[in-house]
């Protein structure tokens, strides 16, 4: 079978073994691509969405905002040319040669640092965390503070320190701004980098 071919048996597997759900049409694709990369149906239930989450996302996306991530796995997993092809680039600064540095002189984890950089260089971004729950906590405090007003927040973090409660703390912040992000410990930054390809190909249709 060709990659393409087995991409659509597995969203016909999915579709039917996902069966009645609540899941409008729009946003139903990005679920399904998370299930698909992860193999793990608990996120029919554990994903939580504003309901303009996806044509939030598509607008920013089609306008060209920046898309900033908080680790290189995250990056590495993102669709290079469909960003492209909106203009839209893509960076994580926690690699970035004076973001140790930076960290260090603050006393805070090199997310946080990077972070705080990306709130001030595109305060407007698409910001993608898949592993850093600091980073998420961060970026929540930046827009309490008015630091920056993202087009669109993918919370995501997994592990077991901090990444189930910065999750809960998004969903429950009165941010005014769109997010996707899912209840419990589960996440990743391969689920993260499926949630924005769900969102560049939903962009890229007619």
């Amino acid at each position: 079978m060709k990659p393409e071919e087995i991409e659509a048996t597995s969203f016909s597997i999915i579709d039917e073994e996902a069966g009645n759900h609540d899941w409008p049409t729009d946003l139903w694709p990005v679920v399904r691509r998370v299930i698909h990369t992860s193999a793990d149906y608990e996120y029919l239930q554990s994903m939580v969405m504003t309901p303009d989450a996806v044509p939030a996302a598509v607008a920013a996306l089609r306008a060209g905002r920046p898309i900033c991530t908080d680790t290189t796995m995250v990056l590495a997993g993102i669709r290079k040319d469909l960003a492209a092809g909106f203009g839209c680039s893509i960076s994580c600064n926690v690699a970035a040669p004076d973001i140790a540095e930076e960290a260090r002189s603050e006393g805070v984890t090199r997310s946080v640092a990077a972070m705080r950089r990306a709130c001030r260089e595109t305060p407007d971004a698409l910001f993608v965390i898949g592993n850093a729950p600091t980073a998420l906590f961060e970026l929540l405090e930046q827009i309490q503070r008015g630091g920056c007003r993202p087009s669109l927040i993918i919370g995501l973090p997994v592990g077991f320190v901090g990444a189930e409660e910065s999750k809960n703390a998004l969903a429950t912040a009165d941010l005014q701004a769109p997010f996707i992000t899912n209840m419990g410990r589960k996440g990743g930054s391969n689920v993260a980098a499926a949630v924005v390809n769900a969102l560049l190909l939903l962009a890229a249709e007619d």
